[in-house]
């Protein structure tokens, strides 16, 4: 008698393997030394040149492996175009950052599901019922603004919204922003490192300010509600 697929058993083991086959990823990648060249920035870029096309692989690899849990991807998108022309560091940054989503969203949705949930903020879930209606815009729209953070892997894997409709959102969010940093970046980078020790700490002031602003505005307690008459009761 021909036995009969346990669903519960088949995802288990497909969970079992999507572990396996990140920490397998990231041996490889500590064995190759990959980990260890980005910890040494002055080395980053003579490194990835000297490697040719696998400067390429190293570069993705770490991307794709190290953002998804905790390392912020502004440093691959910022770094590419101080390594590489603006056109392989757009192409390279497209594909490390569209990697690095898709392993943050199904480790999300397929690996730890429980869990993601239980630390997604409660605000998140405002956008869950845009995500089952229009998943694909949404997506677009918020990747467009807050990039590729990820917490926001993980609130789309745990959502409503639909795996082709995560992938060319995404897509479609990430496109201008990346291009227009692979374009600018080594621009930005000079005017960046020209700027006075005067502009940086202003602009440290000013930051720090309008987030104290935000922070008092967030916890001031709601003014209450006038009586329909107009005078206290």
């Amino acid at each position: 008698m021909e036995a009969v697929l346990d669903p519960n058993r088949a995802l288990r083991n497909a969970r079992i393997v999507a572990v396996l086959v990140v920490v397998t990823g990231l041996v490889v990648a500590h064995r190759l030394g990959v980990f260890e060249q980005f910890a040494a920035p002055e080395k980053v870029k003579q490194t990835l040149v000297d490697l040719g096309p696998w400067g390429y692989v190293a570069f993705l690899l770490a991307f794709a492996l190290l953002q998804p849990f905790g390392m912020p991807g502004t440093i691959f998108v910022f770094a590419a175009p101080l390594i590489w022309p603006w056109p392989i560091a757009f192409a390279l940054s497209m594909t490390g950052t569209m990697a690095a989503s898709t392993i943050g969203f199904s480790f999300s949705r397929f690996v730890a599901r429980d869990w993601v949930a239980k630390i997604i903020p409660k605000r998140f879930k405002k956008y869950d019922e845009a995500l089952e209606k229009r998943g694909l815009l949404t997506v677009a729209v918020l990747r467009f603004i807050f990039w590729m953070p990820p917490l926001l892997h993980a609130f789309f894997g745990i959502s409503k919204v639909r795996f082709w409709a995560h992938f060319w959102g995404s897509l479609a969010g990430y496109f201008i922003p990346l291009l227009l940093v692979s374009y600018f970046g080594e621009k930005i980078w000079d005017a960046a490192k020209a700027a006075p020790k005067e502009f940086w700490i202003a602009t440290g002031v000013i930051l720090a300010v309008m987030l104290a602003g935000a922070w008092l505005l967030k916890r001031r307690p709601a003014t209450p509600a006038a009586s329909e008459d107009g005078k206290d009761t």
